[in-house]
């Protein structure tokens, strides 16, 4: 299948600091792919490159045949790029309707002084991202409660919430950066049969970070490992469980060496 999105030797610095050296990747349309890595490893680093946060020193980002890095995070979403953030970054204040409202801006046909005058196409638009959000609210779950404030939805429904609002844009890629973050066992689980129903019934391409390695190994059709912002290996769940180099980054060389040690008596 083609590529949606391809990172060709993407390097980010700060400093003295490379927090992403010389990245190469290429996301698959209409998959489920995963970047993880311990603490530090560039995984959230390269998602502010994608999104026109950051601007990489060297290489290329490419999205759908269309060169993005250096565009301003803006015109990266009119691209077809949403995201999540690690740190749910909700309107606190606005109800989760409005906030889904707000997701569905790049789609508006109308400009300030529709806004001023009130016109015909500005009522148009307003009905259109309120049909939408209302949409919306009932595929991730959340239906009943767009009038409730943003802050005062349970936990697990704010995450639902904000990948709502990234929905809301008609995204063609997903970026999701620890959407299990501060969730049970049981929410985890779930939010994997969600993550998988978004792919299929909306045909998108997710990437996403994460941590809880049961939800990375059983979603993920590829998964990309950066180590000190250097990609250290890449393949599918299976290849990377075994991986002594993935061992090492996480577990230290001891767990790594043990590791080949226990595959190597069991295969002899």
């Amino acid at each position: 299948m083609a590529s949606v999105l391809s990172a060709l030797n993407v390097t980010k610095q700060f400093g003295g600091l490379t927090a992403v050296n010389s990245l190469n990747i290429e996301i698959v349309e209409n998959s489920i792919s995963s970047v993880i890595g311990p603490n530090g490893a560039g995984k959230t680093t390269f998602f502010n490159c994608i999104t026109g946060f950051y601007k990489p020193e060297f290489g290329e980002i490419i999205f759908k045949g269309n060169r993005i890095d250096g565009l301003r995070p803006d015109q990266v979403t009119q691209m077809g790029i949403s995201r999540t953030y690690q740190n749910i970054r909700l309107f606190a204040n606005l109800t989760a309707l409005e906030n889904i409202m707000v997701g569905y801006d790049p789609h508006l046909k109308t400009g300030w002084l529709d806004a001023v005058l009130r016109t015909r196409r500005y009522h148009e638009d307003e009905k259109a991202a309120h049909d939408e959000a209302i949409k919306l609210l009932r595929f991730v779950g959340l239906a009943g409660s767009g009038d409730q404030i943003a802050r005062n939805l349970p936990y697990g429904a704010q995450r639902r919430l904000e990948i709502a609002r990234a929905l809301a844009s008609k995204p063609a890629l997903l970026l999701l950066d620890e959407p299990t973050a501060g969730m049970n066992p049981n929410e985890t689980g779930e939010m994997m049969h969600f993550i998988r129903d978004l792919r299929d019934s909306l045909g998108i391409t997710i990437l996403l970070i994460e941590h809880d390695m049961r939800l990375v190994m059983g979603i993920s059709e590829q998964i990309t490992v950066l180590d000190f912002g250097e990609k250290i290996a890449e393949g599918g769940p299976k290849e990377i469980q075994s991986n002594p180099r993935v061992i090492e980054a996480y577990l230290g060389r001891g767990a790594a060496t043990e590791g080949m040690a226990t595959s190597e008596n069991k295969s002899g």
